[in-house]
Parts: C-alpha cells; structure tokens; sequence
C-alpha cells in the first residue's frame, strides 16, 4: 500500500511537494542532550589518550578541539538546564 507523503504540486515544470511539519516533541530534549554531553566526554578523553602518539602539531590541534568541545559541554548544560524548566513549566 502506498503511503500519502504530502500533496505534489507541478509549479513550472519542477514538481513540488508540501507536507506537513511534524509537532514539535520536546519531551526527550534533556535526556538527547545528557547523550551528548557524555558522548562528548568521551571523546575528549579518547583525544587526551591519543596525545601520548601524536606529534606536536597533532597534539596542538587535539587541544584546539578539546577546547572546543568542552565550550559545548558548557552550551548544553546550559541548554539542560533551560529544557529542564520548561519541562516543569509544561512547555510554555
């Protein structure tokens, strides 16, 4: 059985196909974030282990994304916090 995937419209030759946003779901924003702040820890600590084999410029870099990623972490914690009461709030 063919599923409907939205309405295909012919506008200048090129077809065009219009569907339907999905609902905005938030209910699993804080635990996504969790995921990927741990996801993003271990990368740094992966990236620490791999200095012990790298050259200078190498190491260099892997410190440059370190950096990088903990300014990230900060962001989605930041990020926790704001879903987390509006969670509380009920979304609104």
């Amino acid at each position: 059985m063919k599923q409907n995937r939205g309405v295909r419209h012919y506008i200048g030759g090129i077809g065009v196909t219009h569907n339907k946003p999905k609902p905005d779901d938030r209910s699993d924003n804080v635990e996504k974030l969790q995921d990927m702040v741990q996801n993003t820890i271990e990368n740094i600590e992966e990236a620490q282990e791999s200095m012990e084999f790298s050259n200078a410029e190498e190491r260099q870099r892997i410190q440059a994304k370190n950096e990088r990623r903990e300014e990230s972490i900060a962001a989605m914690r930041e990020e926790i916090k704001d879903e987390a009461a509006d969670r509380e709030n009920g979304y609104q």
